[in-house]
């Protein structure tokens, strides 16, 4: 990743408007910052929410609150909690996210 024409700044999360996006289970809601071609987001997931699908794109994750398991489509499965994260690229493996209790992630992509 290469990043330019990026000016400093700073982001207060909570002035950024949530968007809805429904899982198979649950939801998750979005406060997303675009800088060039990279999307920035805090994702907070309710509780019981699991993906709608396998996601192939790239990201950079930190689990803020709470616990996500995400599973790859080989069958491996990873739990995040509170100061950990991942890091995956691009159509590398297919994966997917659910939580039990709910989980806030700062995810850029």
């Amino acid at each position: 990743m290469h990043m330019s024409a990026i000016p400093f700044g700073i982001t207060d999360w909570s002035g950024i408007p949530r968007t809805e996006h429904k899982g198979a289970r649950g939801v998750a809601y979005w406060r997303t910052q675009v800088f060039a071609d990279i999307r920035v987001r805090m994702v907070e997931y309710s509780p019981g929410y699991m993906a709608d699908h396998w996601c192939t794109k790239g990201h950079i994750l930190l689990c803020l609150e709470g616990e996500l398991h995400t599973e790859l489509a080989d069958g491996r499965t990873f739990t995040l909690t509170p100061g950990v994260s991942y890091q995956v690229a691009d159509n590398a493996e297919p994966h997917r996210s659910s939580t039990v209790g709910g989980a806030t992630l700062f995810i850029v992509d």
